[in-house]
């Protein structure tokens, strides 16, 4: 399987030749869903969904199909009817050959004064987790977590003990659109040999446009 970073929380995997695409959102490129087979969205925040690049990924292709929750669910079915699919906790299903897995029920708290939605994760051929905006303990190993770094509802003491729940291989960096040069390395630091520890995990980052074979 090969992970490309496209941005942010945006992440393209490729295997057998077919495409699957995560959280295509306004921080990654116009046509980041473009050619994909399957999209996955964990929830309605425009960082991991942009309606546009939805449809133009939608119109590009007939075979192309989502799976997401109720809320972004509701906003395409209407004009793609039978290609986008509503799933929810616990839920399994095969998306362009790849074995797909819910887990998550709720975005993280972002402030006690702001509604949460809900926010959902993907467990894709038992493998790799993308958790959306939440901390969310899958309950079955992974060998590669996708590492909400950097956002308003987090800080560094939260993500540290979240790779140790986790207890991946490997954990590379996503929802970092925000991060600024200056504070990768620290983040690095915090979360690799010369932090506090993060029960064993290899921690990495990817620029955009590049990918780490699987």
């Amino acid at each position: 399987m090969r992970l490309t970073k496209q941005g942010h929380s945006s992440v393209r995997l490729e295997k057998d030749g077919r495409t699957l695409v995560i959280d295509p959102g306004v921080f990654s490129a116009p046509d980041a869903a473009v050619g994909a087979e399957a999209i996955l969205v964990t929830h309605e925040h425009p960082d991991h969904f942009d309606e546009d690049r939805l449809r133009a990924a939608l119109e590009a292709d007939p075979a192309s199909r989502v799976w997401t929750l109720r809320s972004v669910a509701e906003q395409l079915s209407a004009a793609f009817p039978g290609r986008v699919h509503t799933v929810g906790e616990g839920d399994a299903f095969q998306a362009a050959g790849f074995e797909v897995e819910v887990h998550g029920q709720l975005h993280a708290v972002i402030h006690p004064d702001l509604p949460r939605v809900t926010n959902v994760g993907y467990v894709v051929d038992g493998a790799v987790f993308h958790p959306g905006d939440a901390l969310t303990v899958p309950d079955r190993p992974v060998e590669t977590l996708l590492l909400p770094v950097h956002a308003p509802w987090n800080k560094v003491s939260e993500v540290i003990d979240y790779v140790r729940a986790v207890r991946p291989t490997r954990a590379i960096d996503v929802h970092d659109g925000l991060l600024t040069d200056l504070a990768r390395p620290i983040y690095d630091r915090m979360l690799g040999p010369g932090g506090p520890g993060v029960a064993g995990a290899d921690h990495g980052r990817l620029a955009v446009g590049e990918t780490l074979h699987l």
